[in-house]
């Protein structure tokens, strides 16, 4: 049976449930086809699974934890938000973060000056 989010370019390799979840959004909406773009985009998406592996742990271990020294951030809160911030850079670097700005409404008939009534 073929998974319908399933977007015919598969990635080059095996992802988790969140890589493969962003890989599977991304071709839908932009149908990445070039060796360079497949990478960035894989590279992308393993950051996810590893980032949401991440955020599991600090959710379950709390986001501070004590230490000998007292309570400090939690170790992993820094290596997340960096994964998070290599994962906006890389979908950057392929463009996806701009689309085109569709005009609201009706086109207007043109700015007429200030004394035209």
């Amino acid at each position: 049976m073929i998974d319908p989010a399933s977007t015919g370019v598969p990635p080059p390799r095996k992802l988790g449930q969140h890589g493969l979840s962003l890989w599977n959004s991304v071709q839908t909406a932009y149908r990445i086809d070039d060796v360079g773009g497949i990478e960035l985009l894989a590279q992308a998406c393993a950051a996810a699974d590893r980032v949401e592996a991440l955020a599991e742990r600090i959710t379950t271990d709390g986001e501070v934890v004590n230490t000998r020294a007292g309570p400090k951030a939690h170790p992993a809160l820094r290596d997340e938000l960096a994964g998070r911030a290599f994962i906006v850079r890389t979908l950057e670097r392929l463009g996806l973060n701009v689309e085109t700005i569709k005009p609201v409404g009706r086109p207007s008939k043109g700015w007429r000056g200030p004394d035209a009534d």
